[in-house]
C-alpha cells in the first residue's frame, strides 16, 4: 500500500511520493509530509552488514513506496558512485570525544551532495511515472551549498533546467566560485542583492504565482524545487543517521540498542528534521542537539516556544546557517500539533503577517527530544583552533558551531551518551575562516594559498572540487534585485 503525502496546511491534500517529489511545494504553500512515519523493517544487525547503498534502499523504500525496487535501486546506484571520494560515502571520524559524520565527500564537498546526488534521478523517474511531458524547471534559493550541489546534480540532465539564486554578498568566495563557474546549458546562476531569506521568499512567491505557472506551462515547463522543502531531499538525509548508528554498532563503539545523540548545525532545519524522522522510524537516538550560529532564531524557539524572525540578520563565518526563516520547521510544527493542517496554517499565517508565532504548552512538551545551543563567532573560531591543536583534526565553520554546541551540552548535562556530530562541509570550502581561526598570520595569504596551507597542516589532499575552480571560466554573471527575480526566470525560459 502506498504511503501518501499530505500538506502541512491542507488536510484534503493526498499525493504519492513521486507526485510530491515532482511538485516540491504544495499549491497552498505548505510542505509535503508523510501521513505516518514508517518503521525500519531490518534489524540493526542486518543493517550493519550492509554498505551505504543497501542501507539507503532499506530506508528510502519505506517512504518512496510508488517506485519499484528496480527503479529505486537504480536511482541509488547512480547517485552513490565514484563521485564520492570515499568508499564509505559518509565515514565517521572520532575526535575529542565525539564521532564526526563526514558528509562532505561528494562532488561539491558539502552535505547537500548526499541528497542532491540522488534527487535528479528521483525526479526524472517520478516524471516518467506520472507521464509528465513538460520540462522541469528547478527553482532554488541557496545560502551557499545547496546551489552548487543542485547545479552539479542537474547540469545537462535531459528534460530539466535549473535556476539558482544566492545572496551575492552572503556566501564564501569558494562557494561563489563553485556556482558561477558551473557548466551546463540548462543552468542559470543569479546573485541577488539581498540575504538568503529574501532569496527563499522570492522563490516561494514564484511557486505560488498561478499566472506565472500558467505562462511557463504554455512554453512546456513546470516548476519544482531542489531545496530541502522537497521531500525528495529530506528522505535521503535520513539514511546517513541510520548508517552512522549501524557503523557504531558494527565497530563495537556502542551496543545494539544503546542510544546515540546527534548534533546538527542548523539553518533551514532540514538536516536535523531528518534525524528526528530517523528517531521516529525506531533508531535509538537520544537527544537531537540543534546548533545555531549568531542568527539564533531556532535557539530562542527551543528556549521559549516563540519563533520570532523580527531581528537583525547577521552575516557570519558559517553562511549556510545565516537564516531567519527555517522552512523545514513547519514540518515539525505540523507534527507537534498532532498533524493538524489547519492549526499549522494559522501559525504560518502569523509568521507571514507579524513575523512570529508562539506554540502551545502542549506542543512545547513535544520539543523534549531537542536541545538548543548557539555559538558566537569567537566560540566558533576557538573550537576550530583548540580541536586542531589537541587532535590535528580540522573542521569547517559550520561543523565548529555544532562542536561548540556539543561542548556546551556536555557541560550543562554531563551526558556521556555516544554522540555523532554532523560535519556538513569540508574545511577547504571555508579556508580563510578556518585558517585564521587557527592562526591570524594566515590572513595575509590569498584564497588558494590558504587552501594549499590547509592541505599541509591538516595532512589532507585538496579536494577535486577545489582544483576544478582554480582556473575555471566564470560563466554566470547575472545579478538582480529581489523584485526582479521573477523576470529573471522569465527571461531565462524565453
Amino acid at each position: 500500500m502506498n504511503l501518501m503525502y499530505r500538506s502541512t496546511r491542507d488536510s484534503k491534500v493526498a499525493v504519492k511520493a513521486s507526485e510530491a517529489i515532482l511538485k516540491g511545494l504544495c499549491d497552498d504553500g505548505g510542505l509535503f509530509v508523510p501521513e505516518r512515519i514508517p518503521a525500519l523493517q531490518k534489524t540493526t544487525k542486518e543493517l550493519s552488514e550492509m554498505d551505504y547503498r543497501a542501507v539507503a534502499y532499506e530506508v528510502m523504500k519505506e517512504f518512496i513506496t510508488d517506485f519499484t525496487e528496480e527503479e529505486l535501486k537504480t536511482c541509488i546506484a547512480n547517485a552513490y558512485d565514484e563521485k564520492f571520494d570515499t568508499e564509505e560515502i559518509a565515514p565517521l571520524t572520532f575526535a575529542d570525544g565525539a564521532y564526526y559524520l563526514e558528509l562532505f565527500h561528494g562532488r561539491t564537498i558539502a552535505f547537500k551532495d548526499m541528497a542532491l546526488s540522488i534527487l535528479p534521478h528521483l525526479m526524472i523517474t517520478s516524471a516518467r511515472k506520472n507521464d509528465i511531458k513538460n520540462d522541469i524547471v528547478i527553482l532554488t534559493a541557496t545560502s551557499g551549498d545547496t546551489g552548487k550541489a543542485a547545479l552539479a546534480g542537474f547540469a545537462d540532465v535531459k528534460g530539466t533546467k535549473i535556476v539558482v539564486f544566492f545572496p551575492k554578498d552572503g556566501v564564501s568566495n569558494v562557494q561563489k566560485l563553485q556556482m558561477i563557474t558551473q557548466k551546463g546549458d540548462n543552468t542559470k546562476v543569479v546573485g541577488v542583492d539581498g540575504n538568503f531569506d529574501d532569496c527563499q521568499t522570492g522563490v516561494k512567491k514564484m511557486f505560488g504565482d498561478e499566472a506565472l505557472k500558467n505562462e511557463i506551462a504554455g512554453k512546456g515547463y513546470q516548476f519544482s524545487s531542489a531545496n530541502s522543502i522537497n521531500i525528495g531531499r529530506l528522505v535521503p538525509q535520513i539514511v546517513y543517521y541510520v548508517y552512522a548508528y549501524t557503523r557504531l554498532v558494527k565497530n563495537e563503539r556502542i551496543a545494539d540498542g544503546d542510544k546515540m545523540n546527534v548534533v546538527v548545525p542548523t539553518g533551514n532545519f532540514g538536516n536535523i528534521l531528518a534525524a528526528y524522522y530517523a528517531k521516529k522510524m525506531g533508531l535509538p537516538i537520544g537527544k537531537l542537539i540543534c546548533a545555531s550560529n549568531e542568527n539564533k532564531v531556532l535557539f530562542d524557539f527551543f528556549e521559549t516556544g516563540v519563533y520570532d524572525r523580527n531581528r537583525k540578520f547577521i552575516l557570519t563565518s558559517s553562511p549556510s546557517m545565516d537564516i531567519l526563516i527555517s522552512s523545514n520547521l513547519e514540518r515539525l510544527i505540523f507534527h507537534l500539533t498532532g498533524d493538524n493542517a489547519e492549526a499549522t496554517a494559522k501559525f504560518m499565517e502569523e509568521l507571514k503577517s507579524s513575523g512570529k508565532y508562539e506554540i502551545t504548552p502542549e506542543m512545547k512538551e513535544g520539543l523534549k527530544d531537542f536541545a538548543g545551543f548557539y555559538a558566537s563567532e569567537d566560540a566558533t573560531a576557538e573550537v576550530i583552533k583548540s580541536l586542531y591543536e589537541e587532535t590535528g583534526y580540522v573542521i569547517d565553520t559550520h561543523t565548529a558551531v555544532a562542536a561548540s554546541a556539543y561542548r556546551q551540552y556536555c557541560k550543562a548535562t554531563s551526558d556521556e551518551t555516544a554522540t555523532v556530530i554532523a560535519s556538513t562541509a569540508s574545511p577547504f570550502k571555508f579556508a580563510r575562516s578556518v585558517m585564521t581561526a587557527i592562526d591570524k598570520k594566515y590572513d595575509e595569504l590569498g584564497d588558494f594559498e590558504l587552501i594549499d596551507e590547509l592541505s599541509k597542516i591538516g595532512n589532507v589532499a585538496i579536494p577535486e572540487a577545489i582544483n576544478e575552480i582554480k582556473n575555471a571560466d566564470i560563466r554566470h554573471k547575472t545579478e538582480c534585485s529581489v523584485e526582479d527575480m521573477k523576470s529573471t526566470v522569465q527571461d531565462f525560459l524565453r
